[in-house]
């Protein structure tokens, strides 16, 4: 079985990325006519991460992880984008080791997604979410802030003990991530 979590600045790709790897992974594993077992999907950042909810719902997705050990997970965002909000938001940043340590034992390892640090592409992924997702708005950013967050997501990752995978994201869709990951998993 397979357990990714996908981190990255906001506008890096990350939910694409995921729907290539989920659209592998689902029918490969797929164990029952009728229902979608073989891959779970979990985005776990529902507006908590950066206060004081994000650490208890850290522990609380350890415990759903562990249930769902046997099951091929990939998860959209967790402790580390607790971390980096905390980061940017002049916050103390909590300890993670139980979290991590309990992600080590069930051999979850990361693919962290990399938006290019140029502002003229992050503008135009910014609008292009904007024109998808209006409410976005409301946590929208000028491009540097976005160059800011990947660069403190650069500088956590360096302390994890989780295995990484970092993917550039050029452009979508991009037919060459897919097969990276894959051959990173061993597939």
């Amino acid at each position: 079985m397979h357990h990714l979590i996908f981190e990255g600045a906001e506008l890096s790709g990350k939910s694409w990325i995921m729907s290539q790897v989920y659209n592998y992974l689902q029918p490969k594993f797929n164990q029952n006519q009728g229902r979608l077992d073989g891959c779970h999907w979990i985005n776990s950042d529902i507006g908590v991460y950066g206060d004081s909810l994000g650490l208890p719902l850290l522990k609380t997705y350890c415990e759903l992880f562990t249930v769902l050990a046997s099951r091929n997970l990939i998860v959209e965002k967790f402790y580390l984008a607790d971390a980096v909000y905390h980061s940017m938001a002049g916050k103390q940043v909590s300890n993670y080791t139980e979290i991590e340590n309990k992600l080590v034992e069930l051999d979850f390892k990361y693919v962290l997604c990399l938006l290019p640090e140029d502002e003229n592409i992050i503008q135009k992924r910014l609008e292009d979410r904007l024109r998808l997702y209006p409410h976005y708005k409301i946590i929208a950013q000028e491009p540097r802030w976005y160059i800011e967050q990947q660069q403190t997501y650069l500088k956590l990752i360096q302390h994890s003990k989780i295995p990484c995978l970092m993917i550039q994201t050029y452009s979508f869709p991009d037919e060459l991530i897919l097969p990276k990951i894959l051959r990173w998993l061993g597939e």
